[in-house]
């Protein structure tokens, strides 16, 4: 049998939060637990992302490292006749993952199970078959038979809608698959990291911060890092692994077990180059391995970071992950541990010296 410690505790109870855009409490609550021991203060901005500040050198320069609380999800729009709930997205969704999939309806009277259905095609045409369902002729079953007997569930408009899965350690017990991994995993990385440089120390000011609405135009980003006016900013989050049937290298060259990925370029940044120099240099110098990789078709939270203020130098690290934006993905525990170990030598010589030769290299 798989071992279990206290980490794939934290990992799994990450996981099972529930947390989709404009809804994080649950997620936050859970992060709060987690991160407080580690940090000299614990607040929020007015929008809900978490920060955690721990000062290491008081005069120190000010080091913003972000994952997000957010996962992809929906909110109910409408309840029809029949007792049906229609949904809008929130959050990037491929249709094709969709169709007859769990989910959870958070209403006042608690949480309620429902799937994910659409006209069967059984009865649909040879051409209509041939095409993916348009996510508007979805729609979600809660067992009711009327619209007044989901209102009597508690189901109103403005529910958040939550994939389900349970986390699940494989056989291979270093391979873990759950919903949300993004971004819990940037979570965990943050929170795992200000456990371990509270014991090592760090000659700057730490913000361990979990923003909201990642997945809706990076929303969170904008307002925790105009509050911390950082100096230095970082994106945890999640990238692709190219290690599945049918991709090539020229499509996603990253395998997951071989290191954190080091984000050259996505939709939102091109990479820091100083920041990006320094952080392969603490790579090698530390023995960590790291992977190279583009995020062509997504953004991150350090599109919003480094353009607060007169600019953040800032930089994304992210953990090769098969699945994502789907109701489960799998990763490697050894990309977690070594993104932990590559963020603890980062911030460790992030020095006043050291960020002035960053900023203007």
């Amino acid at each position: 049998m798989p071992k279990w410690d206290d980490t794939l505790t934290m990992l799994k109870d990450l996981t099972d939060a529930k947390g989709v855009p404009g809804n994080e409490k649950e997620i936050r609550d859970v992060v709060t637990n987690y991160i407080s021991p580690y940090a000299d203060e614990v607040y929020t901005d007015n929008l809900g992302s978490l920060v955690a500040k721990r000062t290491g050198q008081e005069d120190g320069p000010k080091v913003m490292m972000a994952g997000h609380l957010d996962e992809i999800g929906f909110m109910v729009t409408r309840i029809d006749d029949n007792g049906f709930l229609y949904f809008q997205n929130l959050g990037g969704w491929w249709t094709q993952v969709m169709l007859a999939q769990r989910v959870t309806i958070m209403t006042e009277k608690g949480d309620l199970t429902g799937v994910i259905g659409s006209k069967p095609p059984h009865i649909l045409s040879a051409e209509q078959r041939k095409q993916a369902v348009d996510m508007k002729e979805m729609f979600i079953d809660i067992g009711a038979s009327s619209k007044e007997e989901a209102e009597g569930f508690g189901v109103k408009p403005g529910d958040s809608i939550v994939p389900y899965f349970e986390f699940t350690q494989m056989p291979n017990e270093k391979m873990l698959l759950a919903k949300a991994w993004d971004n819990r995993i940037g979570c965990a990385i943050t929170i795992e990291a200000m456990r371990r440089l509270k014991e090592e120390g760090h000659p700057n000011v730490l913000y361990g911060v979990n923003t909201v609405q990642e997945e809706v135009q990076r929303r969170g980003a904008k307002t925790s890092a105009h509050m911390i006016d950082p100096d230095i900013g970082f994106a945890v989050d999640v990238g692709i692994a190219g290690d599945t049937p049918g991709v090539s290298d020229k499509d996603a060259a990253s395998k997951m077990g071989e290191g954190p990925q080091i984000i050259l370029y996505d939709a939102s940044m091109i990479s820091h180059k100083g920041l990006r120099d320094y952080v392969i240099d603490t790579a090698e110098k530390n023995d960590i391995p790291y992977q190279f990789d583009v995020i062509g078709g997504g953004a991150t939270d350090a599109g919003s970071i480094h353009l607060t203020g007169n600019g953040v130098p800032s930089l994304v690290i992210t953990v090769a992950t098969r699945y994502i934006h789907s109701h489960a993905a799998m990763l490697h525990r050894d990309d977690f541990e070594n993104a932990v170990n590559l963020f603890v030598e980062i911030i460790k010589g992030l020095d006043a010296d050291k960020v002035k030769e960053i900023t203007f290299d």
